[in-house]
């Protein structure tokens, strides 16, 4: 039996009273109903015996001692689908922001902790500490290999400080660091539909681990230095690679830190259904009409239900349909802005809680084995590699994709080199011509 804890009435409550004047509204805490609608739809309920529900009711009950340094703050993966479904809109999401923040720096975890220190190395915001000598010489080495190896694409570009372009192009540093061909299918679709494009040296690096370390000082320090280095450009638009926590990272650091800008901030999403739709980007689904090898996808937290809503998440599975055909799409239950995050946001990679991440992904998973889709396609590198190791984890059979991979494919275009995560079923199919 759970023992009753005692509330002394003369309890000061100073985190209820810090997030009441810090925060818009003070968060609409005293709202709460208790209805526990919150926990009931949360993959981390149970992590650590707590949940949202009863993490919103100790703040509001001023158990500040009991909450102190609980590490639930860090097993929530921030993806606001509790605020997405609360009837009063409390923004539990915020609230853990701000525990995480209560936590003395050096004893908040080691693995957010060095990524968002590695970011503040240099100017280049990579999480893992890649100089601008370094990502120059990769962007060129691999830019090389390709004019050499794939007939065809000697005209293939990879611009890095080209003043004047539109696009400002940012990249995960996990391609440049460990896995490079896979800059290659973006490069290409890129150059399919004539976009005006380059990287930059400074502020290249498509990630902010200081975001989900709670450091507002250097959360800012990273989207600043990063949007600075594309309006010295003069780009018109900063298009974020394929990486959730990146765009909304930069869109939302924007407007939480009053950075003056005139550019455009937009997921990469977008644009591939752009470009789809005004027939500058012409993937054909042929390919699959007798294979009908069956995709899902999943719908990112931080650029879906957090920032740009079911717009993009149906302009991704207008792409997908297009790739693959319309009838070897199958959705997730539920999909769109009520999806369930798959644990692989708010640091949870680079946290340490790997059992309470791989528990917290069960529910993805078996979204993704209902739909018995023999892919899933995620356009955000934190769920591509979280799902991808769930996959390893439960030994389920399906593979993990980036969508830049299959939009390559479609095109016909994709590489040899360039097909890493596709399954034995697709490693051979849609060769380039010259590769077959």
């Amino acid at each position: 039996m759970t023992e009753a804890v005692k509330l002394d009435k003369g309890r000061e409550a100073a985190f209820k009273k810090k997030l009441m004047d810090k925060l818009p509204n003070g968060v609409n805490l005293n709202m709460c109903l208790t209805c526990g609608v919150c926990a009931s739809g949360c993959p981390a309920t149970g992590l650590r015996d707590m949940d949202p529900r009863k993490f919103v009711r100790m703040v509001a009950l001023g158990m500040d001692e009991e909450l102190n340094k609980h590490p639930w703050v860090w097993l929530c993966s921030q993806c606001q689908r509790c605020v997405y479904v609360c009837p009063m809109n409390i923004d539990i999401a915020a609230m853990v922001f701000e525990a995480r923040s209560s936590w003395p720096r050096e004893e908040r975890p080691s693995g957010i902790l060095g990524s968002c220190d590695m970011a503040l190395r240099n100017t280049c915001g990579s999480a893992m500490g890649i100089s601008e000598e370094d990502f120059e010489w990769v962007v060129g080495d691999i830019l090389d290999e390709v004019h050499e190896d794939q007939p065809g694409w000697e005209d293939l570009e990879a611009p890095v400080n080209k003043k004047g372009a539109h696009f400002f192009l940012s990249q995960n540093s996990r391609e440049p660091g460990v896995e490079p061909e896979e800059m290659v299918p973006l490069w290409k679709i890129l150059h399919i539909v004539g976009a005006d494009w380059t990287y930059a040296t400074r502020g290249w690096g498509g990630e902010n681990y200081c975001m989900f370390l709670a450091d507002d000082e250097n959360w800012e320090k990273v989207a600043r230095n990063s949007i600075e280095s594309a309006m010295e450009l003069g780009c018109k638009v900063y298009l974020n690679t394929e990486c959730g926590h990146s765009t909304y990272s930069v869109w939302k650091g924007q407007q939480k830190y009053n950075i003056e800008t005139d550019l455009e901030i937009a997921p990469m999403v977008q644009y591939y259904a752009k470009w789809i739709r005004e027939g500058k980007l012409k993937p054909n689904s042929d390919w699959n009409k007798d294979l009908k090898v069956t995709f899902t996808c999943q719908d990112p937290c931080q650029q879906v239900r957090k920032s740009f809503g079911d717009p993009l998440a149906d302009d991704l599975r207008f792409v997908i349909k297009t790739c693959v055909g319309e009838e070897n799409f199958i959705d997730m239950v539920p999909n769109h802005s009520n999806n369930f995050c798959c644990g692989g946001g708010g640091g949870y990679l680079q946290s340490g809680y790997n059992e309470e991440r791989l528990k917290y992904g069960e529910i993805k998973k078996d979204q993704i084995l209902a739909t018995a889709a023999d892919y899933c396609v995620t356009p955000c590198h934190n769920c591509h590699d979280q799902i991808h190791k769930l996959a390893d984890h439960y030994e389920c059979k399906y593979h993990t994709i980036h969508l830049w991979t299959l939009i390559a494919l479609a095109l016909g275009v994709l590489g040899e080199t360039e097909r890493i995560y596709l399954g034995p079923d697709l490693v051979e199919v849609n060769l380039p011509e010259s590769q077959e």
